[in-house]
């Protein structure tokens, strides 16, 4: 069936082309039967998992060699979408060949980065990505049936939405390998905050130790954290080109290299300074700094500690660069 005959064109091309291939010729859809498993010497174990939140369910077979805990087949049942299907196949292929304690570790992440065709482009559209958290809760399940144990013993992450059972570690990863910087996104992208809301910040009818808010602003802050950083060690490299940064780059450039070079110098001494603005004329670049503490008002300020900061900026960033304290 023809990609256009089945959905608009624009959101069949927002699918892998593995998952399209999966939804439709699915390679360990089936049943495993506990007579033929027995023969073999093995176990059977068969798990069921029903996302509340999609109405999606999923049920996992697995043989496992009970002599060396090693799943040696898996097949599965998946009732609900063709997203469903195809990360239900490829999380029961992630199992084939593993320890029971290895596939608990096998997470949603890991069943969304199988679907890719390249590591940078999501598999599914956001609204779909919810069709690969039922892989972690039903591999624990199963799991736990074969170990003799509860399946919450296996929960090693954070949970922070419940309803979607959402873990702390793949809202970071989620918010990182998509750049996302919105709340909504972040529920299109895993569900979180979509049903009870609780989750989404303080004040809903039950409290939580981590909220999508704080998440995405810590996450954000650590990403832009990393690019600062990242954008002062290529200007010093010669890798990138300052006067073509955009003006947010220009500043994070400049306090990485403060950051790094100078500021602990200025702080030993009761002082700091930071930057207001820079403009750039027709041969300068003016950077305008503030000094702070005892470095406001400091005759070094003007002098010694002025040309200390020039020389490093030059040096690091632009031979253009002029300080211009205000």
């Amino acid at each position: 069936m023809a990609k256009s005959d089945m959905l608009g064109e624009s959101l069949w091309d927002a699918y892998s082309d593995k998952v399209t291939t999966l939804m439709n010729n699915p390679e360990h859809q089936g049943e495993l039967f506990l007579g033929e498993v027995e023969a073999r010497g093995n176990k059977l174990i068969v798990a069921d998992f029903g996302a509340e939140s999609c109405g999606d369910a999923v049920r996992l077979y697995w043989e496992i060699d009970p002599k060396t805990d090693t799943i040696i087949n898996s097949k599965f049942k998946s009732f609900g979408c063709g997203t469903a299907i195809a990360s239900s196949d490829v999380m029961t292929q992630l199992c084939i060949g593993k320890t029971v304690k290895e596939a608990v570790k096998i997470t949603n992440i890991d069943v969304e980065m199988a679907l890719r065709d390249t590591p940078d482009a999501p598999a599914v559209p956001p609204q779909k990505m919810h069709c690969s958290v039922m892989a972690y809760d039903v591999i624990k399940k199963a799991a736990g049936m074969y170990m003799g144990v509860d399946a919450e013993s296996f929960e090693e992450e954070i949970i922070v939405c419940e309803c979607a059972r959402v873990s702390l570690g793949t809202l970071q990863e989620v918010i990182r390998l998509n750049d996302l910087t919105t709340i909504e996104q972040i529920t299109d992208y895993t569900k979180a905050g979509g049903f009870c809301k609780s989750c989404i910040k303080p004040g809903g009818h039950e409290a939580k130790d981590y909220y999508l808010v704080d998440i995405l602003a810590d996450t954000r802050r650590e990403m832009d954290e990393e690019k600062m950083k990242a954008a002062a060690d290529a200007s010093a490299s010669g890798e990138a080109n300052f006067e073509t940064m955009t003006l947010v780059q220009q500043i994070k450039a400049v306090d990485a290299v403060i950051d790094e070079n100078v500021r602990q110098f200025l702080i030993m001494d009761g002082g700091d300074m930071e930057v207001i603005d820079i403009k750039k004329g027709d041969e300068n670049i003016d950077i305008y700094i503030r000094y702070l503490g005892a470095c406001n008002g400091c005759a070094s300020s003007s002098t010694g500690t002025l040309y200390a900061i020039e020389s490093t900026l030059k040096e690091k960033l632009s031979k253009s660069i002029r300080v211009l304290p205000i």
